[in-house]
């Protein structure tokens, strides 16, 4: 039997700090559509992005509120209101600009003696340019003094804020970051740093994201190019991410499975409940349901997934109570000798009653499984109290509900609920979802 116990696994390991981070993600204009500039990692063993393919950016420097005196077009209050953030907003438009230059050699910014226009820096001497990176990847003092020297402001107002993502917990590194849109500058080219970025591309996004092309891409990166690809030029993408009115934060969150452990994202049926039993991303979630899996969902309740039926779905069975008193068996369909085997291995103590969603007929061989139990189908309005589980029958639109209310769980065996009942559901046929009270 393949059991996952999420009240088993070790006690949570301290959380880790989350770094404040910002990323640039350059565009153009390219023969066949939007193109999108790909930098290359470079190979480090420490480095969980080791490889990968990636926009460029990096962590806010403590010191990349200095640039602010260097920033044109925008002020920390109207970055700060368009980031949602108390204060400091500027500093992550500074630094995007700051980790482009570093990164990719490239510079948004303008010269007070040509207001609107970015800087020409395929003008300079290569080894004056080369200096200057390398002076302005010492610190941020150095992009000041730069700024300073030749009347460089930064063109903070060329960045469109795009999107907003953190780093799963459980992950060895986190990071809230903030991403911005920009256009590739004219008379400027892209030249990696060799210590962080190795290589660079210029890829239509759904180039990048596909298989055959072979990138080492992160889940935020193929998620934040599978949106780029919804546009077929800068302009239609710059116009969207400026008319954005609220940009929530996304957070994925990490869960096992088949292929190993991974990203689960917001949109994916098992997001909310990865969330609930493993919420600090210490091992115990799940992203697919598999037949013979035990799941331990709450200190009250126990999942056991069944067979495949003909249609192919994954049936689920629950246990409802306390751990080594008396419990309830839930919709213990459908029968076949290794489900109910599978269900009597994990039973957590004496089931005293065996109820069923749907109002079915329960088979003799559920009987013969736990011949000491009730049968009998509860009336709406009951009342069930298991010493510290306490179970409330309710009118569902196909059958009976269940309501558990130390958890806040109903169990409904369809994936619709009456409104006002709880702030989960368990339908039969997946994974316990959130659903609002009205």
């Amino acid at each position: 039997m393949n059991t996952q116990n999420n009240e088993t696994r070790q006690k949570p390991a301290a959380l880790r700090p989350v770094r404040n981070a910002a990323t640039l993600i350059v565009l153009r204009d390219g023969t066949h559509g939007l193109e999108v500039l790909m930098l290359r990692r470079a190979e480090k063993a420490d480095d969980q992005n080791s490889g990968a393919s990636v926009f460029p950016g990096g962590v806010i420097d403590a010191h990349d509120r200095s640039l602010h005196a260097q920033c044109s077009g925008l002020d920390d209050a109207a970055a700060s209101a368009r980031l949602a953030v108390p204060e400091g907003g500027l500093d992550y438009y500074a630094a995007a600009i700051r980790e482009c230059f570093e990164e990719a050699g490239l510079l948004f910014a303008t010269d007070k003696a040509s207001p609107g226009r970015l800087v020409a820096l395929d003008s300079m001497p290569a080894g004056q340019l080369s200096a200057m990176r390398h002076a302005a990847e010492q610190g941020t003092d150095a992009l000041v003094a730069m700024c300073e020297a030749h009347g460089w402001q930064l063109a903070v107002d060329r960045l469109a804020y795009f999107t907003h993502w953190l780093t799963p917990p459980g992950m060895p590194r986190r990071f809230d970051t903030r991403f911005f849109l920009a256009s590739m500058p004219d008379a400027q080219t892209v030249r990696p740093d060799g210590r962080e970025t190795v290589e660079h591309l210029w890829l239509q996004p759904a180039d990048a994201v596909s298989p055959a092309r072979g990138l080492k891409l992160m889940n935020v990166t193929r998620r934040i190019l599978e949106q780029l690809a919804q546009f077929s030029s800068v302009r239609e993408l710059m116009d969207h991410a400026r008319g954005l009115k609220h940009i929530p934060r996304v957070m994925p969150r990490l869960a096992d499975g088949p292929g190993g452990r991974r990203p689960v994202n917001m949109e994916e049926p098992a997001y909310d409940e990865v969330g609930r039993v493993d919420p600090d991303g210490q091992g115990g979630g799940r992203y697919a349901l598999e037949t013979g899996l035990v799941m331990r969902l709450s200190p009250r309740i126990w999942r056991v997934t069944g067979p495949a039926d003909a249609a192919g779905a994954l049936p689920h069975s629950y246990f409802a109570g306390i751990e080594g008193g008396d419990c309830v068996l839930i919709d213990p369909s459908p029968v076949s000798p290794g489900h109910i085997a599978a269900l009597r291995n994990a039973a957590p103590g004496r089931v005293r009653r065996i109820w069923s969603t749907l109002a079915l007929p329960l088979e003799d061989a559920v009987r013969e499984a736990w011949p000491e139990a009730s049968v009998l189908q509860p009336a709406p309005g009951e009342s069930l109290d298991l010493g510290g589980a306490t179970l409330q029958v309710l009118n569902g639109a196909g059958g009976l509900q269940f309501l558990l209310a130390e958890d806040s769980t109903l169990f409904t065996g369809t994936a619709t609920t009456a409104a006002g009942t709880a702030d989960w559901i368990a339908p039969r046929h997946g994974f316990l979802r959130r659903h609002a009270v009205t």
